[in-house]
């Protein structure tokens, strides 16, 4: 599977959702824009990647939602450089 441009649109689309939600911080904005969602979801649900919802992965997980993972990544203030690894 590849990351065209109709995805490069709809994470464009995603990231001005998140915006309208209440996060600020351009940073996070911008690596949320960066992620291809659909690259980890299974093929029934590709439609759906883009939308501000977590969705079923495999093995009983999900890919988180959007917002959530913008919301507790801005609240953690990251730095350039700074790794985080959501568990669970």
């Amino acid at each position: 599977m590849i990351d065209s441009y109709k995805h490069k649109g709809l994470r464009k689309q995603l990231v001005e959702t998140i915006r309208e939600k209440g996060i600020v911080d351009e940073e996070v904005l911008n690596a949320i824009g960066k992620i291809p969602r659909h690259l980890f979801l299974d093929s029934s649900f590709l439609e759906f990647a883009y939308q501000d919802k977590p969705f079923p992965i495999g093995s009983g997980q999900t890919i988180s939602q959007p917002y959530t993972v913008a919301f507790q990544t801005e609240l953690l203030e990251v730095k350039p450089g700074e790794k985080v690894l959501e568990i669970g």
